[in-house]
């Protein structure tokens, strides 16, 4: 399974690790993703994977 929020659609980003001598090779940053169950309308339960920023989100909204 792929490291993508269930959400939002973030991903991994690619970007640097830049050493002390300037010197650039390639690295992932990737997301911040947690295990959450959550409740549908017909009463089951569901475990999805979402990012902590968007955890935060849904936190606020409720």
């Amino acid at each position: 399974m792929a490291r993508k929020c269930a959400i939002s659609g973030r991903g991994p980003m690619s970007g640097n690790n830049v050493s002390h001598a300037k010197n650039r090779t390639k690295r992932r940053f990737l997301i911040n993703l947690r295990a959450v169950r959550i409740t549908l309308e017909d009463g089951s339960t569901k475990k999805i994977k979402i990012s902590a920023k968007e955890l935060r989100t849904l936190k606020k909204e409720s």
